[in-house]
């Protein structure tokens, strides 16, 4: 069986809550509780579990995403929080070895981090992709995951986005463009 990771990207309450500042809305709030099934699931299993999650400066006039859209994820701010039960499950196991919170500050996980080095160290082939927004942040990482040779699974029920067809078209992107497999919570990605 090949070793595993969870990358659980951007689940929190400025993407998700009604009143975020850059939130999925309902689509985010639907997709809570597979979230941390999925996370739970990986705990329970001792895989590898990633939480990384926008940093922004807030007046950051040079973040490519100033131009974009409006400030979110702010240090400091309640929008930065992770959003609902999976904050409640971070705070019960933040001590545990196989979960690591980390920043980020681009679309994707792998850009500016060490996210790559933390999966190679632990000898991860295959890295598992929740959160939000399926066509920005989720997108981004699975494009650089694919490009470092790790191969993917999505599950369709735990991404959510605020743009439903960039969402659907996501969708078939992980699975015609990066050959990922698209699964949902309830297969367990095996």
């Amino acid at each position: 069986m090949k070793k595993r990771a969870l990358l659980n990207v951007d689940y929190t309450y400025d993407f998700v809550a009604a009143d975020g500042k850059l939130t999925c809305g309902k689509p985010g709030q639907d997709i809570e509780a597979a979230i941390v099934a999925v996370t739970e699931n990986f705990f329970e299993a001792d895989d590898y579990i990633v939480l990384a999650i926008d940093k922004h400066v807030q007046g950051d006039a040079y973040h490519p995403e100033a131009k974009l859209f409006p400030e979110h994820n702010v240090v400091g701010t309640a929008g930065r929080e992770l959003y609902g039960s999976l904050r409640d499950w971070y705070e019960r196991n933040k001590q545990a070895a196989n979960v690591y919170y980390m920043d980020k500050t681009r679309y994707s996980a792998f850009a500016g981090t060490d996210l790559e080095i933390k999966l190679r160290e632990r000898g991860v082939e295959e890295v598992h992709i929740v959160g939000v927004c399926t066509d920005i942040c989720v997108l981004h990482t699975a494009i650089d995951a694919y490009n470092k040779g790790f191969e993917i699974v999505l599950y369709s029920d735990a991404v959510a986005s605020f743009n439903e067809a960039g969402h659907e078209w996501a969708l078939t992107h992980f699975t015609n463009t990066l050959g990922a497999k698209v699964t949902t919570t309830l297969n367990k990605g095996r």
